[in-house]
């Protein structure tokens, strides 16, 4: 995924509210950035780092800046969670993820579940459907180790047990964390910030949800998928 036009470098001077974030420009100008990122963003909104946003140039949006990318000295960090969806899909039909190729159609945000929307849906005649459920991973507490999530989320949980049932269902169930940074070569569960969904993850994989973990090539100019993680559930 390329970002176009190139990104702007500005630095932190708060984020609040979840989703405002004031930056600073280069030029000393400041402006109120759009943070894509319900979560608590834990150890990458420290004031003074360096980011990079993107500019909409749409009249209609009352904030043209989005926050994209957070230095924290060892790798550069994608915060904006609503990319997630749109990378896996990118490499998915660019064949970049092995475990999800030969399938001959993507749908994106279907209904499945109790009122909820699977993220992406794969169909093939000649296979059972591939219900996946992406999670944006940012959290590192420990040297190459990446972990979700990074603030309590009940919808965490709720997902986990919609896709057990599609397992339990004769459906392929996959639960797909894609880590949005270079510097981690592992991923588990943050079970002390959200014992719940740890729990939950382990029932689904017990139910025969498959866990698929993929980490990030970041640079201001484009983000791809890179190398498929091992998980410790």
């Amino acid at each position: 995924m390329k970002f176009d036009p190139p990104l702007t470098t500005a630095t932190l001077i708060q984020r609040y509210k979840r989703f405002l974030a004031d930056v600073r420009f280069d030029d000393g100008t400041e402006a109120t950035a759009h943070c894509a990122n319900p979560g608590s963003m834990m150890g990458l909104a420290e004031p003074g780092s360096v980011l990079w946003l993107s500019k909409s140039d749409n009249p209609k949006r009352k904030l043209a800046w989005s926050w994209e990318l957070v230095d924290v000295g060892t790798s550069l960090v994608g915060v904006h969670t609503g990319k997630a969806n749109a990378l896996v899909e990118a490499a998915i039909i660019g064949g970049d993820i092995q475990e999800l190729g030969g399938y001959e159609t993507l749908r994106r945000e279907v209904k499945y579940g109790e009122n909820s929307r699977i993220d992406l849906l794969l169909e093939d005649p000649a296979r059972p459907m591939a219900f996946i459920e992406v999670k944006s991973v940012t959290l590192s507490r420990k040297k190459g180790l990446a972990e979700f999530p990074d603030s309590k989320t009940a919808r965490g949980a709720k997902h986990m047990a919609e896709l057990a049932e599609m397992a339990k269902k004769g459906h392929r169930a996959v639960v797909f964390f894609l880590v949005q940074r270079s510097d981690c070569n592992h991923m588990q569960p943050a079970a002390d910030i959200d014992p719940k969904y740890a729990e939950s993850l382990k029932e689904a994989l017990a139910a025969g949800v498959e866990v698929l973990c993929y980490s990030c090539r970041l640079s201001p100019k484009e983000i791809t998928l890179d190398r498929r993680l091992e998980v410790a559930i």
